[in-house]
């Protein structure tokens, strides 16, 4: 049995890429979360004004890969200590955010951003919310990466985040 959780990490196209390759995730969708305006555009969302932040919806198998793990990659392949930013991407769609559908996942979650903040010896801002209302993306943007690997932004963010992904996560990609 599957189980889904809703994350904000930055640009959609860079977690829908991470997620994709980690062995027991089911399905990834790029999309629109926290935000208070109905199916939100990307342009509506971009202007600011919609609440909403990019996320991904990530169902996996927990009997191979149990959310802990599935969060540490989350949290090694953003900056979670940075609120609404993600590198040269500014805004409050870009803010570090997890979407909890359960109180035993925002157990988790919380108890990984103790971890991740130890780690790292500086505050993590991530938000752990109830996950509400998902809004999926508009279809241009699903498996964007996979279908223009070699647009600009892909080449300048989301290759060399893979790379980096690969090598450290090595173990857990899918084969």
């Amino acid at each position: 049995m599957s189980e889904s959780i809703v994350l904000g990490g930055g640009c959609f196209w860079c977690t829908e890429s991470v997620f994709k390759n980690l062995r027991g995730v089911v399905s990834v969708v790029p999309g629109y979360a926290g935000g208070h305006v109905d199916n939100p555009s990307y342009e509506q969302v971009c202007g600011k004004q919609t609440g909403h932040i990019e996320v991904v919806k990530v169902e996996f198998d927990p009997e191979v890969l149990d959310l802990r793990t599935l969060l540490q990659v989350f949290f090694a392949t953003h900056d979670p200590t940075t609120p609404d930013r993600q590198g040269a991407d500014v805004g409050p769609q870009y803010a570090s955010a997890v979407f909890c559908g359960s109180d035993s996942q925002k157990a988790v979650v919380r108890d990984t951003i103790d971890q991740v903040q130890a780690e790292l010896g500086e505050a993590v801002v991530t938000k752990v919310l109830d996950a509400g209302p998902f809004w999926q993306a508009e279809a241009y943007h699903h498996d964007y990466y996979a279908r223009n690997p070699y647009q600009g932004y892909c080449q300048a963010v989301i290759s060399p985040k893979l790379a980096k992904f690969r090598k450290q996560y090595a173990e857990l990609l899918r084969t």
